[in-house]
């Protein structure tokens, strides 16, 4: 799935990262505990949260993921959108709650990524 299909899914914002929304991607995942996203999580493309707090940034930044959706019209501050375009992380926010939006991106075709065994 495009990141420019996932802006129209969630009817986002897009705060950053305009010239990304052409790269695919193939997963997602959605958590408010950056700890979770970093003991759990692999091969994501996507965050969805509703915590807006550097370390979401740095974290999306670590795990490699490319797309932070903020969920429930949350704003992330002008510093925090601007360490995602130093990292080239596209940020946007929707409306939707976290369930919500991770429903769309679902019933879309965007899954989580297949649990290590």
């Amino acid at each position: 799935m495009k990141i420019g299909q996932i802006k129209e899914l969630l009817d986002a914002e897009l705060l950053c990262g305009e010239e990304y929304l052409d790269h695919d991607v193939f997963s997602a995942c959605c958590s408010d505990m950056m700890s979770d996203v970093l003991a759990y999580v692999k091969d994501q493309g996507v965050l969805l949260t509703g915590l807006v707090n550097p370390q979401v940034i740095r974290t999306a930044d670590m795990m490699d993921m490319v797309c932070i959706v903020f969920v429930r019209s949350k704003v992330p501050t002008e510093e925090m959108v601007a360490l995602a375009k130093e990292f080239g992380i596209v940020v946007m926010k929707s409306r939707y709650r976290a369930y919500e939006a991770c429903g769309h991106l679902y019933t879309a075709g965007l899954v989580p990524a297949p649990e290590e065994k």
